[in-house]
């Protein structure tokens, strides 16, 4: 059973993480995949993308909202796993929170999911 402070939660989360894709890009241009010619434009659009969603959570377009955040994580999982690889990409971050982010998605995606 989800609640609507979980809702709230979850568009906050989405707001700032999207925001943070604007206020820190190195943090992400350093774990977006090689294949990715303008990594700059992958993580502006990402982070919009983050936020435009948080907002559609708040919405009567809340299931539309929430899907777009399930194909959000899953088209950004491929950025995970490659900073699990680059052994976090010169950053400190305990190799063991890089395998744990992994499943985290599926939670994620669960989450969402309860709002579609």
């Amino acid at each position: 059973m989800t609640s609507s402070i979980d809702l709230y939660i979850m568009a906050l989360l989405y707001t700032l993480a999207g925001i943070n894709h604007f206020v820190r890009p190195k943090f992400y241009l350093r774990i977006i995949p090689p294949i990715f010619k303008n990594k700059a434009l992958v993580n502006q659009l990402s982070g919009a993308a983050e936020i435009l969603l948080a907002i559609g959570l708040l919405t009567p377009y809340q299931s539309y909202a929430a899907w777009g955040i399930i194909l959000l994580l899953i088209a950004v999982f491929p950025a995970n796993v490659y900073h699990l690889q680059q052994h976090g990409a010169g950053m400190r971050i305990p190799m063991w929170l890089l395998w744990l982010r992994l499943p985290l998605q599926l939670v994620l995606i669960g989450w969402a999911y309860n709002y579609t």
